[in-house]
């Protein structure tokens, strides 16, 4: 009944670290367009299957396991030395948003916007 003979094995593989990415670090691509989140997502699983299918089911899940390795650089060397941003929070919010170059207006609209409370 339960077989990782077949592509699905890859699909699963690969939906399952994006879903933990997403749970862990999603923080980090608040504003990221959602497009271009399922366009990367689709991408990898595109990339992984192909590399299964043309090579072999080692090599795909290798590359992908070797894709912790910029991770853990990023989010662990440069952003906490380089740019002191915590690679984990991405706090101070105003540097990470600088260095993504992401709006900042977010953080006034609370000062500029007077809401009225609704009755």
């Amino acid at each position: 009944m339960w077989t990782t003979e077949s592509l699905w094995f890859e699909i699963a593989v690969v939906s399952i670290v994006y879903a933990l990415g997403n749970i862990l670090m999603g923080h980090f691509e608040e504003q990221t367009p959602k497009i271009r989140r399922v366009a990367k997502y689709l991408s990898t699983v595109l990339l992984v299957c192909c590399i299964s299918v043309y090579v072999d089911r080692a090599t795909s899940m290798t590359l992908l396991s070797l894709f912790i390795i910029p991770l853990l650089y990023i989010h662990g060397y440069y952003l906490p030395k380089k740019k002191g941003i915590n690679g984990w929070t991405g706090e101070p919010k105003s540097k990470y948003y600088d260095f993504r170059k992401w709006n900042k207006d977010i953080f006034s609209k609370g000062k500029d916007n007077k809401q009225t409370p609704m009755l």
